[in-house]
């Protein structure tokens, strides 16, 4: 037996709500809608690397985030979740751990932390 994917699943009461912040601020596809659940895939040609993590902060003495995800260019990014009047928690900043990274929140409450590993 392999694990294949680890799927995050962030509770909202209005699921159709997320379509603006993971389709266009992080570039997703929708690749479900069943009103109750919206589910969103990347397209990107890399192979999934499924992970899980237990902590008890974020690092950096920051607030443990609900969810990580992984982007080409964080700088990006930011700047369309700033466009979008998302709230900016922390950063952006380099962590001395080799990532570049900024928390967000989503239209649920949620803290995101966007990141990408330094070259």
């Amino acid at each position: 037996m392999s694990v294949k994917r680890i799927v995050t699943n962030i509770y909202s009461a209005e699921p159709a709500r997320a379509r603006v912040f993971y389709e266009e601020v992080l570039g997703l596809k929708m690749a479900m809608d069943m009103g109750w659940i919206v589910t969103f895939v990347s397209e990107s040609p890399h192979p999934a690397m499924p992970q899980l993590s237990v902590a008890s902060e974020g690092g950096s003495g920051t607030e443990l985030p609900d969810i990580s995800i992984e982007v080409d260019d964080v700088d990006a990014v930011l700047a369309k979740a700033i466009a979008g009047g998302f709230d900016i928690l922390y950063g952006p900043v380099d962590e001395p751990w080799g990532v570049r990274r900024f928390y967000v929140r989503d239209p649920d409450g949620k803290v995101v932390n966007i990141l990408s590993h330094s070259e």
